[in-house]
């Protein structure tokens, strides 16, 4: 299975030429080196409604395609898109036939901000999701704060890979985090959300060393950075 950061919350897993990316947004981010119309996948995954989630999500997936999987309220406005969703909520799991994906809680909120009229529209409730391709279970939480049941999820699922968001301001800090990569006990945990605008700026090299202290294995990935697990 080969993972590759795309920058901020992004990633893409891949597994015997099928392929998945959770939360676009590329075009929004000065650090990513990878523009939507390059990226090939057969599902887009999207944790919650806030633009830096979503912004690519319907070019991408009309350019392969392929399916927009999220809760109702956000599937329903992405269909409006003129895409075609799965739509799904927390606790559920959807098969993909090459990936399973399983939607978990995220403490966050969760709308799609309409300046011009000034409203904004209701997104669901924010989530995660557990996903397992090519015999690699990898937990994406999506933006959240720390919250108890992050044990709960670490004990029942064997996670080979955790994604764990450390920009503070937004979702929870590394301190926060770190304690969260404890619960969730995986084999690897690889730092996001961060760096992406000038509220979030963290150190990741710093919080994996601080891994590293309590007895857990880290990296830090680059945007466009791939590994193989």
């Amino acid at each position: 299975m080969e993972l590759i950061y795309h920058g901020h919350s992004c990633i893409q897993l891949s597994a015997e030429g099928k392929s998945l990316v959770i939360d676009p947004f590329l075009r929004g981010n000065e650090l990513a080196v990878t523009k939507p119309e390059d990226v090939k996948v057969d599902a887009v995954l999207l944790t919650h409604a806030h633009i830096d989630h979503i912004l690519d999500a319907a070019p991408i997936a009309k350019a392969n395609n392929a399916p927009v999987v999220a809760n109702v309220e956000l599937a329903a406005y992405m269909s409006w898109k003129g895409v075609s969703t799965l739509d799904m909520n927390i606790g559920g799991t959807i098969d993909l036939g090459f990936a399973q994906a399983k939607m978990i809680q995220a403490i966050h909120s969760s709308g799609i901000v309409v300046p011009k009229e000034e409203r904004v529209i209701y997104g669901g409730m924010p989530g995660g999701y557990i996903v397992t391709i090519g015999g690699v279970t990898v937990l994406h939480p999506g933006d959240t704060a720390l919250f108890s049941d992050m044990k709960l999820i670490g004990d029942r699922h064997e996670i080979d890979v955790a994604l764990v968001p450390i920009g503070d301001h937004y979702t929870m800090g590394p301190d926060d985090a770190l304690l969260a990569a404890e619960w969730y006990q995986a084999k690897l945990t690889i730092p996001i959300h961060y760096n992406s605008f000038p509220a979030i700026r963290q150190d990741a090299e710093q919080f994996v060393e601080r891994l590293a202290a309590k007895g857990l294995r880290g990296q830090v990935l680059q945007p466009g950075q791939a590994i193989s697990l």
